[in-house]
């Protein structure tokens, strides 16, 4: 087998790896880049591989930095098959129209107010083209094998958020394994990633190689940064990753005011993808911790707004609440309106619950910045911003070392991709020092020989 890092190497976003066996291609995720403007140009460049002669594409999870480019191959020419898990593929049901929809809503947005450099400015893909990809997905159940030419595989379930696998791939008798993003063991929501059994190739992301959680409580932590925002008067704005991330947020407001640990008041999910994950998340209990009914009440804490207008509405609203909106990195969506709306005031809070690419506004903010620029204009920063990383969906370095050290036997080699290049390396070291495999960090289009 063959194996080229065509993403995730270097950066943790854009991930994409390309398995070739005979005369066989397969990509294991087919990811967006994110962050600094240096990796989103990739976006614009057609992905580094001949299109018309990749047999299939396997998804880890739905997550848009391991799925979001699908729909740019398929305009490109791709028709083969999308396998993923039925989680990930009812998710990307949701968030590839979504994403279609919302790149067109930026471009017209920046072509009215004129600030985008390019002229006219231009979406990546549309609507019409993650309709046209979402045509080319074939559900796989987890744990049952599937051909694909030379080359065979079979998804684990990863923890992480719903859906989400870890993908064996075999050739000739061989493995090579691809964790995907890997969950926590003490998720509040999600399952513990399944072991890694005897691969005699890994590929481990990185994403907190570097960092371990904080040992906080959650829902006490949480409760203070809300009673701190009432008393102020103020809007506590959570910019969420839409698949995962509300819905946790979702059952700490919820627990919160269960226990009486704050005070209620009312929470609202501004996000049209987050309504819809919400609903998905509600009708697949068997890829959760909740129960059936305790699931309902998590989900019936919240008000969902949908349209436009409702979302306006919400934007100039001024009374003490919970507003939980889109992108999780405040890199696009309706949340932009609420930050441009709420970070000038001091009584106001932004908390930002996971990790913020470089790059990004949520790096920017959580960095200290005093002023952030939205919709070609800067808006200087008042509000309190915090992160907290107790919500995270990742697995932290220990939990990576952890599972990595239950590999059955040695892999030949571990590939330590996914992660910023502080973090990788971290990882990759303590993967040598401490469980005694050998490790690297891969390059950006690097090629490995898998050879026994």
């Amino acid at each position: 087998m063959r194996l080229t890092f065509l993403g995730a190497a270097g950066t943790v976003t854009g991930s994409k790896y390309l398995v070739e066996a005979g005369d066989t291609q397969l990509l294991i995720d087919c990811g967006l880049y994110q962050g600094v403007k240096s990796l989103r140009l990739r976006n614009r460049k057609q992905i580094p591989l001949d299109i018309g002669a990749l047999d299939a594409v396997v998804l880890s999870h739905a997550h848009i930095d391991h799925s979001g480019y699908t729909p740019a191959i398929v305009r490109d020419g791709f028709r083969g098959p999308v396998h993923a898990s039925q989680g990930t593929t009812d998710l990307c049901r949701v968030l590839f129209p979504d994403a279609g929809r919302l790149q067109e809503e930026d471009a017209r947005y920046a072509n009215k107010k004129g600030f985008s450099k390019h002229h006219p400015a231009l979406a990546l893909y549309d609507e019409a083209d993650a309709v046209r990809a979402l045509e080319r997905f074939e559900p796989v159940a987890f744990g049952a094998w599937r051909e694909v030419g030379d080359l065979r595989f079979r998804l684990r379930p990863a923890g992480h958020i719903l859906g989400a696998s870890s993908v064996e791939v075999e050739h000739a008798g061989h493995s090579i394994l691809f964790s995907g993003d890997l969950g926590r063991d003490d998720d509040l929501l999600m399952h513990a990633p399944d072991p890694p059994g005897a691969p005699d190739w890994l590929v481990v992301e990185s994403t907190y190689g570097d960092r371990l959680h904080e040992p906080s409580e959650p829902f006490v932590t949480l409760a203070g940064v809300l009673e701190r925002t009432v008393r102020r008067g103020g809007v506590l704005l959570v910019p969420s990753f839409a698949v995962g991330r509300a819905q946790t947020m979702l059952y700490c407001f919820h627990e919160i005011f269960r226990r009486n640990l704050a005070d209620r008041v009312p929470v609202y999910v501004d996000s049209p993808m987050a309504t819809d994950v919400t609903d998905i998340f509600r009708r697949s209990p068997e890829l959760h911790r909740l129960p059936e009914d305790q699931c309902s009440e998590v989900c019936d804490v919240a008000q969902y707004t949908r349209t436009p207008d409702e979302s306006r509405e919400l934007t100039a609203r001024r009374g003490p609440a919970v507003v939980i909106s889109a992108s999780g990195m405040a890199s696009g969506g309706r949340v932009l309106h609420h930050l441009k709306s709420l970070l000038p005031e001091k009584r106001h809070t932004v908390l930002f619950a996971g990790f913020q690419a470089p790059g990004t506004r949520g790096q920017a903010l959580t960095s200290g910045a005093t002023s952030v620029k939205i919709h070609g204009a800067y808006v200087p920063v008042e509000a309190e911003v915090l992160e907290l990383d107790v919500f995270s969906a990742h697995a932290d370095q220990r939990g990576l070392l952890d599972w990595v050290g239950r590999c059955e036997r040695p892999p030949r080699h571990v590939f330590v991709t996914h992660g910023e290049p502080a973090a990788a390396d971290t990882l990759r070291r303590l993967i040598v020092d401490e469980v005694g495999f050998r490790a690297s960090a891969p390059e950006y289009k690097e090629v490995a020989e898998l050879r026994i």
